[in-house]
């Protein structure tokens, strides 16, 4: 990169955050510090009112901006790609606001890069393995309101609906959000029960943020609480070994990725996948879908299991 543009590029920079440290500048353009002091003193000698606080960190003064940036092809169609996904992996509220912020990008593209996002706009899709279904009772459209809650810190309250079929009002103090399994949820101390608590987003009623905020430092970052609960949950993994049948692997598709897949070969007629599983009655509802055409080698706590729902089954519909 040359100076210029390294200079634009820092200057993009120092309005993305509120403060910016030089050792940050340094890392994402691999210079020196006595570099990026000189950038600074050069921008700065420009016209561009950045301040500096000691042991801080650079900023720009309140009332400066860059005039409309311009965006290359590939940044465009990067945040089509963006467009697309979020129309499938987002709720009503976020799918309007990235709307309106494409609308904007939209609007400072030259002649050229318009050309080319509509000619991608059609021979891009994302798809979901599950259809969504709209239930009236729940609106799906909280997610710009908690993440307006979340950057203010302002409790919330939510009428929640939970996946034990019971309804209940809390005053909660939101932690972060996250998506996973195809819904998000978000993470947030839960006041009536005095503790953490995940809330699946699309179980919310109702959502109102309330006058009265909270002390964000009297909690933990969403990736610390994460960690925590990840370290909590583990338990110990099988090695699971077992053989399919060729001619069913086609309706296999990509849910043995799901399960932890860590090797896969063709012997024959059959095909050997070796998982590492921590839930063995999960892994054995899943081969029982796949009958005769499954078959477990090893452990023999995954034989038990499968003898176990089968006999379930055996007696229910007896």
């Amino acid at each position: 990169m040359n100076r210029i543009d390294r200079l634009t590029a820092i200057l993009i920079q120092l309005q993305g955050k509120k403060i910016v440290k030089a050792a940050e500048i340094s890392d994402r353009f691999n210079i020196s510090l006595r570099t990026v002091y000189r950038d600074v003193k050069a921008l700065q000698e420009a016209g561009v009112p950045i301040g500096a606080e000691a042991g801080t960190g650079y900023y720009i003064v309140d009332g400066y901006h860059l005039p409309p940036i311009m965006f290359s092809k590939e940044e465009a169609a990067a945040l089509l790609t963006g467009e697309k996904l979020m129309a499938q992996f987002s709720d009503i509220s976020n799918r309007k606001q990235f709307g309106l912020a494409m609308e904007k990008i939209r609007s400072v593209l030259r002649g050229a890069e318009k050309d080319y996002l509509e000619t991608l706009d059609d021979n891009i899709a994302v798809l979901r393995a599950r259809p969504q279904f709209e239930d009236m009772q729940f609106p799906n459209r909280f997610l710009t309101e908690i993440q307006q809650a979340l950057g203010t810190n302002h409790v919330i309250k939510i009428d929640y609906y939970s996946l034990q079929n019971q309804d209940s009002a809390r005053e909660v103090e939101p932690i972060g959000i996250f998506y996973t399994s195809n819904y998000w949820h978000l993470i947030a101390y839960c006041r009536l029960r005095q503790g953490y608590r995940d809330f699946r987003i699309d179980r919310i009623r109702k959502l109102t943020i309330l006058s009265h905020s909270y002390n964000r430092n009297n909690h933990p970052s969403l990736q610390t609480y994460l960690e925590e609960r990840r370290n909590k949950e583990e338990a110990p993994s099988y090695l699971v070994k077992i053989a399919i049948d060729n001619d069913v692997m086609r309706f296999v598709h990509d849910q043995k990725y799901y399960f932890g897949l860590m090797e896969e070969t063709v012997v024959g007629n059959k095909t050997e996948l070796t998982f590492l599983q921590p839930h063995l009655s999960y892994f054995a509802r899943w081969l029982l879908m796949l009958g005769r055409s499954a078959e477990v080698r090893e452990p023999q706590e995954l034989k038990t299991a499968i003898s176990d729902l089968v006999k379930e089954l055996h007696d229910h519909y007896q």
